[in-house]
């Protein structure tokens, strides 16, 4: 009830949306280009859309070239235009540069992670200091002030069906896909679905390979045979992990659901007992040896024909 007294204020919003939107089709409000190619991957709602692994697997589709990510860094403890990693060397802790963009920089050695609010400032500072080849725009669908070559859409089951802000969780109508060259439609392992535009189209999953402990490094399952775990995580879409752990199997006793980007500044797990959680949420609980997330890699349909469409843009 709460949140269909809110839907006044999502028609307002919209009307918001729609007068920001034109002006940028228009040409009213400028668009920034930067001289390499930039690809950008975003989603429409708020909330876990599986964002930073497409980012990720696209990064690692592009080996051949020096990549750069930009992020907008949500929730950092800084401001302005950061450098985050230059190529795996690590040059700020996750408080810095947000959770998001520290895990990226962590997992991806042969990428470069800038964060800013700006992104165009943070691409000119990349191709100042790091010299990529090409920009993956993390989270960009909105950011409509930077120009790019291949404009990648994510969308998950929920997204088809929900409101507007307030009263549900969308940023943009879903009109808006057609902004998009390309859709992903993610968490297919969770819950599948088809949606058909005429656009090309993936569909994406997850396997679920390992843990990783506090040192990220890969740990078998074989650690949790028999055990029961305390399960947690700090995502936009908290349900979603809880879903994944119960198709696995994995035996929960207890789970706690905290808000996204939770700093965990005041958890501290018990001795004796195992917790799992994701990767986003362990790089901030450093050292507890009895703290394990869940790991996975990043399945797509039709691989072959996404790396045709982003080669593309290099030609």
């Amino acid at each position: 009830m709460l949140r269909s007294s809110l839907l006044p204020f999502s028609y307002l919003y919209e009307k918001i949306i729609n007068f920001r939107n034109t002006l940028y089709d228009k040409g009213f409000l400028k668009i920034k280009k930067l001289p390499v190619p930039v690809i950008s991957v975003g989603n429409l709602s708020v909330g876990g859309s599986g964002k930073t692994s497409f980012v990720m697997y696209l990064a690692d589709l592009l080996k051949d070239k020096r990549v750069c990510i930009l992020s907008r860094g949500y929730k950092r403890k800084s401001k302005g235009t950061l450098i985050v990693s230059e190529y795996g060397n690590l040059k700020v802790s996750w408080e810095e540069a947000g959770d998001e963009p520290y895990l990226m920089a962590k997992l991806l050695p042969h990428v470069s992670v800038v964060a800013s609010e700006d992104r165009y400032k943070g691409g000119l500072l990349a191709l100042e200091k790091l010299s990529p080849e090409v920009f993956i725009l993390d989270d960009g669908f909105q950011h409509r002030k930077l120009h790019r070559d291949l404009n990648i859409l994510l969308l998950k089951k929920k997204d088809l069906k929900d409101r507007l802000l307030p009263a549900g969780n969308l940023r943009e109508p879903l009109k808006e896909i057609r902004r998009a060259d390309a859709l992903v439609l993610t968490y297919q392992e969770v819950e599948p679905f088809e949606f058909f535009t005429g656009k090309p189209t993936f569909k994406m999953f997850r396997e679920f390979c390992c843990l990783l402990n506090s040192d990220f490094e890969e740990v078998p399952f074989d650690i949790l045979k028999e055990r029961e775990v305390i399960a947690f995580s700090g995502l936009g879409d908290n349900g979603q992990f809880r879903k994944v752990l119960k198709n696995l199997g994995i035996k929960v006793k207890e789970f706690m659901s905290f808000p996204d980007h939770y700093d965990y500044s005041d958890f501290t797990p018990e001795e004796g007992e195992i917790y799992l959680t994701t990767p986003k949420d362990l790089i901030k609980l450093q050292g507890y040896e009895n703290v394990f997330a869940l790991n996975f890699k990043v399945k797509l349909e039709r691989e072959e024909k996404l790396k045709k469409l982003i080669y593309r843009i290099f030609y």
